[in-house]
């Protein structure tokens, strides 16, 4: 096989992942970048079809290529140690390895250390121009079944599939975690590598379980305590930074708190670029009483997707194609003229 076509099948491969990369020049570009040939070999050895966060042993893995099984070890664990694969111990204790997914580690690993070098800006770039719109629509919403939902900052909801937690969600989902991690923002720092810059903090991406024992293990984050966790909840929330976790029934892997300067998903639906219901579901309707309202446009200020417009007095005027109902602007107001049905 030459060179090119196993980038290009590897790519192939990628792609067939419940959350797969849309191939692209752009890919197969940024997989030369960090794959050498024999490893790009050992990738493709790695099955595409299980769920995300789902490690498969390496006999499993051998049987799929022509490799000593101590050498395929070491070109698994360097590619673990690089954050191309994910891996965890199984449940017999032996060292398993999966494939990175969109959004479960690709291309996160490249920015969660927050390093400034050639490499890191490199990715930076690559990354930006292949996450078009057309990507990131074709990445997102491949079905009806759309990968986010939103709910509202201030509502005891059930949760769903991929949603947006309100922070008496999230301290659940934090005081029910085993082990916590806090990584960068990966699309903030891209976004400040890329010669962009953004005033919203970074060290708040945090890990739960499985994904924070791979991400202390490799140096990608640092273990921090519940206390930690919920104060770095509460300093998002003041920043108006939007709570969402990862598409999974089960344990939550991971919490992203993002803004609509340089989320990947959040950012193209403030720029309008990709319609919101092409990327997630909306449930809840966002108002605001007139008679409350002072016209502090606090809100409006804080809006991750510019969805709230209009003079004093008139600043309840609402997108109600852009709104996500995340509840921002209800954490904002003073004034409790923020009405989520």
């Amino acid at each position: 096989m030459t060179t090119d076509n196993i980038y290009q099948k590897l790519a192939e491969h990628l792609s067939r992942l419940g959350m797969g990369y849309p191939v692209r020049d752009d890919l197969i570009d940024i997989l030369k970048e960090n794959f050498t040939p024999e490893e790009a070999e050992v990738a493709l050895a790695v099955p595409n079809t299980v769920i995300p966060l789902q490690p498969v042993s390496v006999e499993d893995i051998s049987a799929a290529v022509d490799l000593p099984q101590e050498e395929l070890e070491k070109i698994l664990e360097n590619l673990a140690e690089k954050g191309l694969l994910f891996s965890a111990r199984m449940e017999d204790g032996e060292q398993g390895y999966a494939l990175q997914q969109v959004g479960f580690g690709f291309p996160q690993t490249f920015f969660w250390k927050n390093e400034d070098s050639p490499h890191a800006r490199k990715m930076a770039m690559l990354t930006a121009k292949y996450f078009n719109r057309k990507v990131t629509q074709e990445a997102f919403s491949p079905s009806e079944t759309k990968p986010y939902r939103y709910i509202p900052v201030g509502r005891s909801l059930e949760p769903g599939f991929q949603a947006v937690f309100p922070h008496h969600t999230m301290e659940k989902v934090i005081e029910e975690a085993e082990v916590l991690a806090v990584a960068h923002c990966t699309c903030r720092v891209a976004y400040a590598l890329a010669g962009r810059g953004c005033e919203h903090p970074t060290e708040v991406c945090m890990k739960f379980n499985d994904m924070a024992r791979y991400v202390i293990d490799r140096g990608f984050a640092r273990e921090i305590t519940k206390q930690e966790a919920l104060e770095i909840i509460k300093l998002t929330e003041e920043a108006g930074l939007v709570h969402f976790v990862d598409n999974a029934e089960g344990d939550i892997q991971h919490n992203c708190n993002c803004c609509g300067c340089a989320c990947w998903n959040v950012g193209p639906i403030r720029r309008r670029q990709v319609p919101r219901d092409m990327l997630m579901a909306t449930y809840f309707l966002r108002d605001t009483d007139p008679e409350a309202c002072s016209g502090c446009e606090a809100c409006a200020r804080i809006c991750p997707v510019d969805g709230i417009s209009g003079e004093r007095k008139h600043v309840h005027m609402i997108d109600p194609k852009a709104c996500i109902r995340c509840g921002a602007c209800y954490e904002s107001c003073n004034y409790n003229a923020i009405l989520i049905n």
